[in-house]
């Protein structure tokens, strides 16, 4: 004899409460949490198809060009799941909302439901007129499945812009498929609402993602329409970075084995990387791309030549006024001798208008005696413009040319340096969200030394995180093989990392990161990608100064 008590319909009305409840709790809870849009919508349908007891369903997503796309379609009887984590994909074409002359597309009831933003409910796909239910005959046809109740609810969300559309088929209730119930259709209703936002919600953090990473690039364009080779080092340095970045969480021994990144991680060291050298905008492209020693708005070169030549022609007309007197007076063998000091002198200027445009165009290192030889043409020679006498080079003229290394002065060199000052004052004005915080720091320390001799903050390695040294040594290895630069040949591939050999053992960059990027063979990898293939020559790694293989 069963002695429970009955329940009330009061107390299954709770109990169905009670669950529906529970179900819109976990699914608010779901939504929040959930990143992917795809999953997002498959938990909307689960969902969905849960509290309503449904056999099945389909989710759609709306594009751009207003067509509905499906995300994830589930049937229980029919054994089918598609889209969203399925791992299946829906090999259904998408449907259009509006036809070709601008008509609600009445063939497919999602597409309806979505042009008039209305929800449809149907009791018996076999019996409704009011509807083309033709498409949905044919598919039971062909699996051999039968729709009978079918419910569409388009989703808006607060500014009643369509985000998606979800139909629901066969409701069931003790075994047996059922009419949607006006309280499942609220219930449903909910749901759609509650995800509709939450769709915006994502959709708005994903433009806003997609918005900030076309910024980063539009930044970089912007400096390569300014110097074409700063920019496309703004361009080459994120990808060198990720490269070792993954070489370095690849690693599974050594001191760089626990280091590990999500794809968080990753996403704001790569928005680092695009944003490393933003401070480049605001300096002056005549010293950002001083070519040569003696380049501003144009190669001053051609300047200090033509001054060479005046100097040469005041010589021979002095020297032609002393032969004619000398020829006058038949003095033969002055006039000998004046001549063969002529040509001396002539061939002697030469020389040095040689010499001054091989300085002009910098190098690794300049000797004592070449700068010496500098001055002492400023010195030995003068030249007359405008009836007025000056030394054939002037003082600004010595002082380019006499610079050591490189092409640049010590005051240009500082305004190149400035442009880290500018890019931590950049980066640090933006309000950065709490998952890109670190862009700053990261993009900030390139330039630092690892024994805090580096600028612009003179950072020691414990000062540095782990991203911010790697992105140290892409941007080293990145200016050394680059063989785009105005200032400087490309170097072969073996030079450059004994150059970084010779920069690990100075404790420069990073002795461990070093060790990887060579070991992974992370540096021929991009060599292949992006250097000339004459730079890329055989690499001895038991060559390079310091290395240890892991």
């Amino acid at each position: 004899m069963d002695l429970s008590i009955p329940k009330t319909v009061t107390e299954e009305v709770l109990i169905e409460s009670n669950v529906a409840l529970k179900h819109l709790l976990k699914l608010a809870t779901e939504l929040s949490a959930e990143h992917d849009t795809d999953r997002l919508l498959e938990h909307i349908l689960e969902s969905a198809i849960a509290l309503s007891n449904a056999e099945g369903g389909t989710i759609y997503s709306v594009s751009e060009s207003n067509q509905l796309s499906f995300a994830t379609l589930i049937n229980e009887p029919l054994g089918m799941h598609m889209g969203g984590t399925s791992g299946t994909d829906i090999p259904f074409p998408a449907i259009p909302i509006y036809l070709e002359n601008g008509q609600p597309n009445e063939s497919a009831l999602v597409a309806l439901a979505a042009a008039k933003k209305e929800l449809i409910r149907i009791d018996d796909v076999y019996d409704c007129t009011a509807y083309d239910l033709s498409a949905a005959r044919a598919m039971d046809k062909k699996t051999g499945y039968h729709t009978q109740s079918v419910l569409t609810v388009p989703m808006a969300n607060h500014e009643s812009d369509l985000n998606g559309v979800l139909q629901l088929i066969n409701p069931r209730s003790n075994g047996k498929v059922v009419p949607f119930s006006k309280g499942l259709v609220e219930l449903i209703c909910s749901i759609t609402s509650l995800a509709a936002v939450a769709i915006t919600n994502r959709q708005l953090i994903d433009d806003m993602e997609t918005l900030f990473q076309a910024f980063t690039r539009l930044i970089a364009k912007a400096i390569d329409e300014k110097s074409p080779y700063t920019g496309g080092h703004c361009r080459r340095v994120p990808e060198l970075t990720m490269m070792i970045a993954e070489a370095v969480h690849n690693a599974n021994e050594g001191p760089m084995a626990g280091f590990k990144m999500d794809q968080a991680d990753r996403h704001e060291l790569s928005l680092a990387g695009w944003l490393h050298d933003c401070g480049k905008i605001a300096i002056p492209e005549y010293v950002m791309d001083k070519a040569t020693k003696l380049h501003s708005v144009y190669d001053k070169i051609e300047f200090v030549v033509a001054k060479i030549e005046i100097a040469k022609r005041d010589i021979e007309l002095n020297y032609v006024r002393e032969i004619t007197r000398a020829e006058v007076l038949d003095e033969q063998e002055k006039v000998t001798r004046l001549q063969s000091e002529l040509s001396l002198k002539l061939a002697t200027l030469e020389e040095e208008s040689a010499f001054l445009q091989k300085a002009n165009i910098g190098g690794e290192f300049m000797r004592d005696e070449d700068q010496q030889r500098v001055q002492a043409l400023a010195d030995n020679y003068q030249v007359e413009i405008a009836a007025k006498q000056q030394p054939l080079l002037s003082d600004e003229e010595v002082y380019n040319l006499s610079i050591a290394r490189g092409t640049l002065t010590p005051e240009e060199r500082l305004v190149i340096n400035k442009h880290m000052d500018i890019t931590l004052e950049m980066l640090e004005a933006l309000p950065f969200p709490k998952h890109l915080r670190r862009v700053p720091e990261f993009a900030g320390g390139h330039h630092e030394k690892m024994d805090g001799t580096g600028y612009p903050k003179g950072l020691t390695r414990d000062q540095m995180s782990v991203p911010a040294r790697i992105m140290a040594i892409a941007d080293i290895f990145e200016a050394l093989t680059a063989a785009d630069r105005p200032y400087k040949d490309a170097k072969p591939l073996s030079e450059c990392l004994f150059i970084m050999g010779k920069m690990k053992l100075g404790d420069h960059i990073d002795p461990d990161l070093f060790d990887v990027f060579v070991s992974s063979g992370v540096y021929l990898e991009y060599a292949k990608q992006y250097l000339k293939p004459e730079q890329i020559d055989q690499v001895d790694v038991t060559k390079i100064p310091g290395f240890e293989a892991i």
